[in-house]
């Protein structure tokens, strides 16, 4: 799975709209549309810090494995 899947998946799981997740980071949303569409690659470092951030308040569970 390619990191642009895995922040797809990880915003479908926390049931949040491009919006919702763009603001809940303080992203733009155009810059997570870049990423999800693979027009622009997430930083690795990044995405396993948004990854943590959710799976820490509970929001997603078990997708930090997923970048190993």
């Amino acid at each position: 799975m390619t990191h642009n899947e895995l922040l797809r998946l990880a915003r479908k799981q926390a049931g949040m709209s491009q919006a919702e997740f763009a603001g809940y980071f303080r992203i733009p949303k155009k810059t997570l549309q870049h990423w999800e569409l693979s027009e622009r690659k997430i930083p690795e470092y990044l995405l396993r810090l948004m990854l943590y951030k959710l799976e820490n308040e509970g929001i997603v569970e078990g997708l930090q494995e997923m970048m190993e």
